[in-house]
């Protein structure tokens, strides 16, 4: 496998004699984000053709040599079965890398990708919104020392649309399709066109990373993105925040008036969680977050009542009918000391209480979130990448006690941010947020 062949898109004219098509694909005059985009080559099938799925440990041997021996970044992708698995695990994971073409591996009949991993150690990988990965390669033993997220470096640079098939088409002049993106990944055999789509998702990812790697320095961000990046691996193998009553987050849960029918919420969404671990199913696939809260305002006492409601009436939900009427029935026999209270919030409340709590604090926020807005758009990247809403609003809400450059940069590194977020911000944050009034 090599990284000589040409690309095959669905327009591609006849082969000249040496085997590359007569048409090159559009040739973007800039890289920038302000670049006008140029007619897209729509990409339909990768250079080396469709590779079969790695399935043993033997074919993983062969990767893994064949990896190790190849040269430059490695492009890494991975799919999941998001809305249709209980879990996040990877169900392929795909590379790229010159000299040892592309891969695919299905992971399931694999004990892990430690070995992969190995091979890769000294290598950058290139992933396009690397979070959404990270944990799960973590899972099967794979985690980067160094990497570029592409989407992440767009960001950085200031390009209005981030996805990859879009930047793949500003960059490079070539359209991606991605109409598999949210198909179920944990389908097996994995129909062709799902394997080709998978391919093209890593095809030219080392291709765009070096692009955006020419634009971040043209902009001289390249430390910015070099620190975002290397927060990412610090946090690559990190379990995932575990949300307290995680049942709060049950969407039209604002409905659901007093503690008594909150209780149902929470009863109802134990025991959905519990059924969709074991058939490791995405739990909205089980019973909908809907039907939950309609179930919690009625709190039928019957299945005949109970199958009235809709999204109770599927017939899997059916089923599952007396599971759901014990979880009523727990929930209404519960003692009032057991039923929920708001528990105290970790950090400042919401900002539109801001005024009514602590207007001082509310102006303070205002006059943060200027200072934020307008350095975003001197260095033309979006103010949530600047720096995260979530430090500005603990900074104004309570701000140290000494307001100086040095204990803003304290108190926001603190909270997580970066040195080259506080270097932008700290001087003009000490400026805004003292009262003027007070001055």
């Amino acid at each position: 496998m090599t990284d000589d062949a040409p690309l095959l898109r669905r327009d591609a004219p006849e082969p000249a004699r040496d085997g590359r098509p007569q048409a090159e694909p559009p040739d973007p005059t800039s890289g920038g984000p302000d670049a006008a985009p140029a007619p897209s080559v729509p990409l339909t099938a990768p250079r080396d053709g469709t590779p079969r799925p790695v399935e043993t440990s033997g074919e993983l041997a062969d990767v893994v040599a064949r990896m190790a021996a190849g040269t430059g970044p490695v492009a890494v992708d991975a799919e999941r079965a998001s809305g249709y698995r209980y879990t996040q695990r990877a169900y392929l994971v795909q590379l790229r890398r010159a000299g040892a073409g592309t891969v695919l591996i299905d992971p399931l009949p694999l004990d892990d990708l430690r070995t992969l991993d190995a091979a890769l150690a000294d290598s950058e990988w290139v992933l396009h919104a690397a979070s959404q990965d990270l944990a799960c390669l973590a899972e099967i033993g794979m985690k980067p020392r160094r990497l570029f997220d592409t989407e992440l470096a767009a960001r950085l640079a200031g390009f209005e649309r981030v996805g990859l098939a879009a930047l793949t088409e500003q960059l490079l002049g070539y359209s991606l399709e991605k109409h598999h993106s949210a198909a179920d990944w944990s389908t097996r055999p994995l129909p062709e066109s799902w394997l080709t789509y998978a391919a093209l998702d890593v095809e030219l990812l080392t291709d765009l990373r070096d692009h955006l790697a020419a634009e971040l320095d043209r902009q001289g961000k390249s430390a910015w993105a070099a620190e975002e990046f290397a927060a990412l691996v610090a946090s690559a193998d990190r379990p995932p925040r575990v949300r307290p009553d995680p049942w709060r987050r049950t969407s039209g849960i604002h409905r659901v008036r007093g503690a008594r029918a909150q209780s149902r919420v929470r009863a109802l969404w134990y025991a959905r969680d519990g059924v969709a671990a074991r058939r490791d199913s995405a739990p909205g696939r089980v019973l909908p977050d809907s039907a939950i809260v309609a179930a919690a305002e009625q709190d039928p006492k019957d299945e005949r009542t109970l199958l009235t409601i809709p999204g109770f009436g599927g017939r899997s939900v059916r089923r599952l009918a007396r599971v759901w009427l014990d979880a009523l029935d727990e929930a209404r026999s519960l003692p009032d000391d057991a039923l929920p209270v708001n528990q105290p919030v970790d950090g400042p409340p919401p900002p539109h209480r801001w005024a009514e709590r602590d207007p001082v604090a509310a102006a303070r926020l205002a006059r943060c979130r200027q200072i934020v807005i307008a350095t975003a758009e001197e260095h033309n990247l979006p103010p949530e990448n600047l720096i995260s809403p979530d430090y500005i609003r603990r900074l104004a809400w309570s701000p140290p006690e000494d307001i100086t450059p040095q204990t803003i940069t304290t108190t926001l590194q603190g909270f997580g941010a970066r040195n080259w977020q506080t270097v932008l911000l700290s001087a003009q944050l000490a400026e805004a947020l003292p009262d003027p009034a007070a001055i």
